[in-house]
């Protein structure tokens, strides 16, 4: 019997104690799932395929042109007069919540003209534009990709994708280009060209004594807003620039060089274009800024300045000799379906 007794006591104690332990245990995984429960964030959703599409899309875009026949030699200085249209088609992949990669082709033209653009009363650098009477066209076909970042985002499909966000894009852009001037009445001994008025290519003329390459490449970055039409239509606004690795986007740069060696009279007459100047006329600044700057120069005249390399040696500057590339601007308005999906309309019985 006290045998007995004792195993009861001990059976009792050890479940006592089991039960003890049990409640400490307890209360710690109680404050572990408390503490866990507190720094629950949700769970992050993954963009599955499901939730990728792909878009095509149509744009009308603008374009404007940064360089050394620009207004002024500021940085960023054009004249938007000269603004240029252009249009181009796309594709869109859409991979993320916020990210989508864009291929684009765009086809349009830039312009700029000393004679359009230069203040003749802007004495520290409208006058030498005036004076240099330079003008060109350039007809861009580009080819891009970009990345574009959205600000808002979506995780779910394209369906339920916000009504409007901002983003930013950057990318790499290949482009074909060819810079033209319109020929002159006459070459430099005042002879008549048969093909006055026309668009001629400057690469082969080699205006300043060098060639440069017709194909290019470019940083396309920008930023803009898009907003969401419907289900399966989206309607953007895009302004954006492209940093060329090239001078001679206006066949400009350098130095006039010595117009005796170059050779043709037609390359001569593109080369130096200030005998153009009207020399009467509401326009004409010619008594006031040329008329005593004409100096010989070989079987011709030129503005002391320009056209020539002095006989020190010296040359004389044609371009904005800072080592700046040329610039040019896109502003876009473009219109994208996303493809493969159906607008659904509510159906009511």
């Amino acid at each position: 019997m006290r045998k007995i007794t004792y195993l009861l006591i001990v059976a009792v104690m050890v479940m006592l104690a089991h039960q003890d332990a049990y409640s400490q245990m307890n209360r710690r995984q109680i404050k572990k799932n408390n503490k866990r429960i507190g720094s629950f964030r949700g769970k992050k959703s993954n963009f599955d395929k499901n939730k990728v599409y792909n878009a095509i899309g149509i744009s009308l875009n603008a374009m404007n042109y940064y360089g050394d026949l620009s207004p002024t030699p500021k940085r960023i200085s054009t004249d938007l007069s000269l603004t240029r249209p252009a249009i181009g088609i796309s594709f869109t992949h859409r991979f993320g919540p916020r990210y989508q990669l864009v291929g684009s082709f765009t086809y349009g033209g830039i312009r700029g003209s000393d004679n359009e653009s230069a203040d003749p009363d802007d004495l520290d650098n409208g006058v030498f534009r005036y004076v240099r009477n330079l003008s060109f066209r350039n007809r861009i076909k580009e080819l891009s990709a970009v990345a574009q970042v959205d600000l808002f985002e979506n995780q779910s499909t394209y369906i339920s994708r916000v009504p409007w966000t901002p983003f930013v894009y950057a990318g790499l852009a290949v482009f074909h280009h060819n810079p033209q001037a319109q020929v002159p009445k006459t070459d430099l001994l005042g002879n008549p060209f048969s093909d006055a008025g026309e668009w001629v290519n400057l690469k082969p003329l080699e205006t300043e004594g060098n060639s440069y390459h017709l194909i290019q490449f470019a940083i396309p970055f920008g930023l803009g807003a898009r907003f969401r039409v419907n289900e399966v239509i989206d309607i953007s606004g895009e302004f954006g620039f492209r940093y060329t690795f090239t001078d001679y986007l206006d066949d400009v740069s350098g130095n006039y060089i010595d117009l005796t060696t170059l050779d043709s009279e037609k390359a001569k007459a593109l080369s130096y274009r200030s005998n153009e100047l009207p020399k009467s006329g509401p326009n004409s600044r010619y008594d006031e800024i040329v008329n005593n700057l004409y100096t010989g120069y070989g079987s011709f005249n030129t503005v002391a300045g320009y056209g020539h390399v002095n006989t020190n040696g010296l040359p004389n500057p044609r371009g904005g000799l800072s080592g700046d590339k040329d610039i040019y601007m896109v502003t876009t308005i473009r219109v994208t379906y996303i493809l493969g999906k159906t607008f659904h309309r509510a159906k009511f019985r």
